[in-house]
């Protein structure tokens, strides 16, 4: 994109330099007043009751809350899995590597096909409608879970390896929709003030505090794996409904629609539409080619480069720990036989801790933006998460092959460990996807947005991988 001049460009989404200007202080860059001016002669409404945050909270939700739930129904799985549906069947021999390696396929028909749709989802950004991939992929996820539920108490013992195979197809197709929902959606948010795409974002990790908190009360109060794993499912159903009515409400708030108009407008940039005379900039999209239907790729990677390598290094270092080496730290006192050495110790200190004090990030974000996007501090803090590594190793992580020695003789040691792997993630993370969106041009958001969900997605499937080589050093 050619633009002539050196002044500040800025619209209700982006404030931006131009490539020949100098860089100043960061917080121009993001100064949330700008982002919020209304342009010249067009008054902006006021988010009444704030609805529009609150609807991209539980979209946020529900973006990550049907993996969630599908991955924290360990005990179902294992049932379902282990051929045995009766107490007088027994486990079939062949069907063991099923249950020995049950996390590792879910992790291959997740991650691969996830980068995959990234990638086309950026392709469609101006082909086709952000709504139409949103409700599109919201059906999808919704049509899954109905087929897991209705499975639940069909008896599969007799077709174990099939219920398997039925299984990693259903994994494929909702990572994959998944990614195409909550990709669209945030770059959506583009087009929004900044706290609109925090709450989305945050949304994100209270559907991981909801799944941690439903697994303990299932642990602690289930008597049959199939009525839990029913409920349980049922449960991530009714609020895909409800986040189906949320989107389609969206587009029906004045604040929303105020917004949302030169994200409705896809085709505006293939030139089948001109843009109206109020909108925030028209300039910005008169420079684009009227003929180009694919964002321009390299502008978003130079504009961006720093912000994806803090994003894309953040989910490395915290899928390389979580769920892999934290889930295996035993309590020191695990011989006493107590309940919460046992049964509760990695449910609390892992799962509830890590995804409570992640939403806590998530959430610091609405009040505290520091540093700015352009500061080395930011990838300074990014780099300093690598320390945690050695830290989680020399908790009692069990089995320990090779490296034998436990430093950490305390059982608060993991829990404040998972608690600042946890805070560390959700607000490095979070920054660094509020940032990219904003500056860029506000064309480019929803493109910026899909990129920035495909570092996420490169860190936690380089992350995943080397947990595997990590656990083999211990």
């Amino acid at each position: 994109m050619a633009i002539a001049s050196e002044d500040f460009q800025h619209s209700s989404n982006s404030t931006y330099r131009i490539a020949s200007s100098s860089l100043r202080a960061d917080q121009e860059a993001l100064l949330e007043k700008l982002l919020d001016r209304p342009p010249p002669g067009l008054q902006r409404p006021e988010d009444r009751y704030y609805g529009t945050y609150i609807i991209f909270f539980s979209l946020g939700i529900g973006s990550l809350l049907p993996w969630n739930f599908f991955v924290t129904a360990k005990e179902y799985w294992m049932f379902k899995l282990g051929n045995s549906s009766s107490p007088a069947t027994g486990e079939d021999p062949g069907g063991s590597d099923i249950l020995n390696y049950f996390e590792s396929y879910l992790a291959v028909a997740s991650t691969v096909p996830s980068m995959l749709c990234l990638v086309a989802n950026f392709l469609l950004v101006n082909r086709v409608a952000v709504h139409v991939r949103v409700l599109t992929s919201l059906t999808i996820i919704l049509a899954i879970f109905m087929v897991i539920t209705a499975l639940v108490k069909v008896d599969t013992s007799s077709w174990t390896r099939g219920f398997f195979a039925v299984t990693i197809v259903c994994m494929v197709f909702l990572s994959s929709a998944s990614v195409v929902f909550s990709s669209s959606i945030y770059g959506m948010t583009g087009s929004f003030p900044m706290r609109n795409s925090q709450a989305l974002i945050s949304g994100g990790a209270m559907g991981g505090t909801v799944s941690a908190v439903a697994s303990l009360v299932d642990l602690a109060a289930s008597s049959d794996v199939r009525d839990s794993a029913l409920a349980f499912f049922l449960t991530a159903t009714v609020f895909l409904v409800l986040c189906l009515g949320l989107y389609l409400l969206l587009s029906r708030l004045e604040y929303s629609r105020y917004y949302m108009r030169p994200v409705l407008a896809a085709h505006v940039f293939s030139g089948e539409e001109e843009l109206p005379q109020d909108s925030p900039s028209p300039p910005l999209v008169a420079s684009r080619s009227s003929d180009s239907h694919t964002p321009p790729l390299c502008p978003i990677l130079k504009k961006t480069a720093s912000l994806g390598f803090c994003v894309t290094y953040v989910f490395f270092i915290s899928s390389l720990i979580y769920p892999a080496v934290c889930t295996n730290i035993e309590s020191l006192h695990k011989g006493s036989g107590s309940l919460w050495t046992t049964k509760f110790f990695v449910p609390l200190t892992t799962f509830l801790l890590y995804n409570f004090a992640d939403l806590c990030g998530r959430q610091l974000t609405a009040w505290i933006q520091v540093p700015g996007p352009n500061s080395m501090v930011l990838p300074g803090l990014v780099l300093l998460r690598t320390c945690l590594i050695p830290l989680f190793v020399l908790c009692n992580y069990q089995p320990r092959i090779h490296l034998k020695t436990v430093l950490f003789q305390s059982d608060v040691y993991p829990a404040l460990l998972n608690s600042l792997l946890g805070l560390s993630n959700g607000y490095l993370s979070t920054l660094a996807l509020l940032y990219g969106p904003k500056i860029v041009p506000r064309e480019l958001a929803e493109a910026t947005g899909v990129v920035m969900s495909f570092y996420m997605c490169l860190g936690l499937t380089l992350g995943s991988a080397c947990s595997t080589l990590l656990v083999h050093l211990i």
